[in-house]
């Protein structure tokens, strides 16, 4: 279509006007529909989907004419698809070290829990013995001073976040053992653990509801706010939102909301950064 030039004063102060009925933002990656409404899509981390769900909740109460899609899919899966530019926010529990595109926005800590099931008996665990059951060395609750049960290890989707994060603070160099159950999402791992006797994963704190799981301490220390911020429990990590490029427009807005939104924060298990006593570099 055939523009109109115009002089170029007119230019910059139509397009001053424009950014002041932008509310004096930058360009948003976000869709803006012709009715006026603002459309923003996030997806990855199943550990971070309580936390974004219920704040994207209130975001939309705010703000009627945003419409926020929010779906769970895994880190890895969050971190593809907005290198991919198929979503405009990536959640992670892990870095993403190969996409030096994406900016990160850290918005909170999550701990993660190693959970079993009642009928092991066990309540401790050493980092020793959690290779050994996570590895498969040994198959039996008793070599741990559990009960004589066959142990059933529920391992998480190799695009999850809160696998990675296990696997590199306890196994280190150790593999996972893979003749197991695999579960997708933080929900189902905990349901199964729940449902099936001898069996045992790991999932992020704010996904355990209700009675039914043991939480196992990891060298005597249990996950907890205090045990997490003072660095004694070892499985954390931080929860960050990737964009592409600097965050912009409704994404920029609905990240600092989510960062800013501390209630929700505690409320779904999380922890606030500004609690945090130690700080982790590769997290």
């Amino acid at each position: 279509m055939k523009r109109w030039p115009g002089p170029p004063v007119l230019s910059v102060a139509l397009c001053l006007i424009g950014l002041a009925l932008a509310g004096c933002s930058s360009p948003s990656s976000t869709t803006t529909t012709a009715s006026g409404s603002s459309t923003l899509t996030v997806a990855g981390s199943t550990a971070m989907l309580p936390l974004v769900l219920e704040a994207s909740g209130e975001y939309q109460r705010m703000h009627p004419t945003v419409k926020i899609s929010v779906s769970g899919g895994g880190s890895a899966a969050g971190i593809a698809q907005v290198a991919a530019r198929a979503i405009d926010i990536g959640d992670s529990d892990i870095l993403a070290v190969a996409h030096p595109e994406l900016v990160d926005s850290r918005v909170a800590v999550v701990g993660f829990a190693v959970i079993a099931n009642p009928s092991v008996h066990v309540k401790s665990l050493s980092r020793a013995q959690l290779r050994e059951v996570f590895s498969g060395k040994i198959t039996n609750w008793r070599a741990v001073g559990g009960a004589d049960q066959k142990i059933v290890v529920v391992n998480r989707a190799r695009s999850s976040g809160t696998r990675a994060v296990f696997a590199k603070v306890i196994m280190g160099t150790t593999p996972l053992y893979e003749g197991g159950l695999v579960e997708d999402s933080t929900g189902t791992a905990v349901s199964v653990v729940r449902s099936t006797p001898g069996a045992v994963s790991y999932v992020a704190l704010s996904g355990i509801n209700g009675p039914g799981v043991t939480i196992v301490a990891v060298d005597g220390v249990a996950p907890s706010k205090a045990t997490i911020v003072t660095g004694r429990y070892p499985i954390w990590s931080y929860e960050h939102m990737y964009t592409y490029g600097p965050p912009k427009g409704e994404a920029a807005r609905f990240i600092a909301f989510v960062r800013g939104a501390t209630d929700l924060v505690k409320k779904n298990k999380f922890i606030t950064i500004s609690e945090m006593h130690v700080t982790e570099n590769d997290r």
